[in-house]
Formats: C-alpha cells, sequence, structure tokens
C-alpha cells in the first residue's frame, strides 16, 4: 500500500514464476510495460527442484533445473521485470482494475496472466522427498533418459501412470508398476499396450512404504495391502504417478474450472473473464512441460499486450 493507502496500480500482474510466468515477464517487459511478478512460495516452481533438464532448446549438455530458471530470471529482470517475493492471498475480478491482495501490499491490474503451475501429488513417504532428483521422479519424459537400461519402478495405476511406463520401456532394461489395486485404472488401450510389453512387470495389491536414503535410489520398501506383507524390491529409479493437482485454489468460485481443477482457457490463453489469462499447468493437463508451459506464457503476455493496446490502457 502507498502513503495515501490506495493499491499499488500496475498494466500486468503475473502470479506464478515458474516458466510460464517468467516467459510471461519476458514478453511484457520487452514491451516496455513494467511487469510485476509475484513469486509464490518459490522461483521457479517445479522446475527449480529438477536436478537436470535435457530436453529444453538451445542447450545441448543440459542444465539444471535452478540454473534455467535463473536465466528465466535474469533475462526478464534485465528488460524491466520486477520480481516480488510475495504469495496472492486474494484476487477481485468484479470490478475493473483487478484487485490482488498479497501478504505485503495490494495491487490493482489492467490484466492478470496466472501462472500458479500444479504439484505433483506425493506418496508422503519417508525418503520420498530427500531422494528427489537421485532416482525418485515424476516425469518420465523429463527424466527417463538418464536411467537408460536400468530397473525401474512406476508407482500408480491410471492412464498417466502406464503412459509413462509405457516411454520408460525406450530407456530403462525393465519397468514395474506397482498398484494398490488388483486392476488398472487406465483406459482398455493403455492396458493392452502395457500388458503386452516384455519390459513392463506388474505388482500388485502393493504400496511403497519407504524410499531409503543413499547417494542414489537402490531399493524401495513394498507392502501388500492385503496380507500386509513387506519386502525389499532393487530398483534405480522410482517414477510417481498418482495425479497432478493444479494450485487453483485462489480462483475457485470465480474463474471456470474443469473437472480436475484447472482453468480453462481458449486458444489465446484467456479464461473466461476478458483481461485475464493463464498458462503453464495451471492450464495444461497434458504436457506439463518447460517448453509448453513457457510458450503458453509467451503467448498469454502477447494477448494481454494486445489486450491493453486494444482498451488504450
Amino acid at each position: 500500500m502507498t502513503e495515501e493507502n490506495t493499491p499499488r496500480h500496475v498494466k500486468i500482474l503475473i502470479i506464478g514464476s515458474g516458466p510460464a510466468g517468467l516467459t510471461a515477464a519476458l514478453y511484457a517487459a520487452r514491451a516496455n510495460l513494467a511487469p510485476v511478478v509475484l513469486t509464490g512460495m518459490d522461483l521457479g516452481g517445479q522446475v527449480s527442484k529438477t536436478h537436470a533438464v535435457e530436453n529444453y532448446p538451445g542447450f545441448p549438455d543440459g542444465i539444471s533445473g535452478e540454473g534455467l530458471v535463473k536465466d528465466f530470471n535474469d533475462q526478464a529482470i534485465r528488460f524491466g521485470t520486477e520480481i516480488i517475493f510475495d504469495v496472492a492471498t486474494e484476487v477481485d475480478f468484479s470490478a475493473r482494475p483487478f484487485k490482488v491482495t498479497t501478504y505485503g501490499e495490494e495491487f490493482t491490474a489492467d490484466t492478470l496472466i496466472i501462472t500458479t503451475g500444479a504439484a505433483a501429488v506425493t506418496l508422503n513417504i519417508p525418503g520420498e522427498e530427500e531422494m528427489i532428483g537421485r532416482g525418485v521422479s515424476y516425469c518420465a519424459t523429463c527424466d527417463g533418459h538418464f536411467f537408460k537400461d536400468m530397473e525401474v519402478v512406476v508407482v500408480g495405476g491410471g492412464d498417466s501412470a502406464l503412459e509413462e511406463a509405457l516411454y520408460l520401456t525406450h530407456h530403462a532394461s525393465k519397468v514395474t508398476i506397482i498398484h494398490r489395486r488388483d486392476e488398472l485404472r487406465a483406459g482398455s488401450i493403455l492396458k493392452q499396450r502395457a500388458e503386452e510389453n516384455d519390459k513392463i512387470h506388474f505388482i500388485w495389491d502393493s504400496v511403497l512404504t519407504n524410499i531409503p536414503e543413499g547417494e542414489k535410489v537402490e531399493s524401495v520398501k513394498v507392502k501388500n495391502v492385503k496380507t500386509g506383507e513387506e519386502s525389499d524390491l532393487s530398483t534405480e529409479g522410482v517414477f510417481i504417478f498418482i495425479g497432478h493437482t493444479p494450485n487453483t485454489e485462489l480462483f475457485e468460485g470465480k474463474l471456470t474450472l474443469d473437472a480436475q481443477g484447472y482453468i480453462v482457457v481458449d486458444h489465446l490463453m484467456q479464461a473466461q473473464i476478458e483481461g485475464v489469462y493463464a498458462a503453464g499447468e495451471v492450464a495444461d493437463p497434458h504436457f506439463r512441460q518447460v517448453i509448453t508451459s513457457a510458450g503458453m506464457g509467451a503467448g498469454a503476455a502477447i494477448q494481454a499486450i494486445r489486450y491493453i493496446e486494444e482498451k488504450g490502457l
């Protein structure tokens, strides 16, 4: 709040600081619109916790997730983006300009770009968080290459788990799917493909209870939910696909969300309220890649810039 106790006004306010948000900021900044980015709890989103990114163009030797986020951030700042380490706590779309409240201050904005991302649902078991980047992953297309000719496990039984397991067969020597039920929840075509793949094996009625810590993943503890019996399973990788949760709690009842909670946008990244855009994993339940998030962020910013010009703001 200013000395006059009025909110601070910006033309483009971006909520979220992952690849989508920082790319949107870069485009908006290059248009001399002085965008403000509210980082949320972590600068960079999920990718900042990724050990290595090898599928983002321009880095033939790969780059750490943290390093990529730093480059995104530095480039956005270079052209005039203001990065604020704060969390949006309330949004008001009932009047224009839009109003956004954070822990630290209040803003009004002519346009809003939402890039709050999505979080992978975790098992919440000992060793899981500690071994991320050391064998635990939530993205086969991101990390599968690191497990060439290795044995890995996949946790889950839905479409995404089978899609990722089938992808992993292009790299791993053996993929063991661990599912808490005695049959898969995935569609029939995916089930058939998985069951017919010689590299894929199944452990039914079972859950992971522990991922022993160390330099890298070497084994997991598996518990049969019917008998209670526990056993150790040797593996070099753990891929967890039990769902993603979009970070859209702030927008419930204010924007149209799909059945899974993702913000519904049109092909121009606009939500149902004119001047409100969403990009990246908060609006993308399908691809969930750094490059697609960045592309969506660029598109959202381009549309926000055009909106400001058309409205004479």
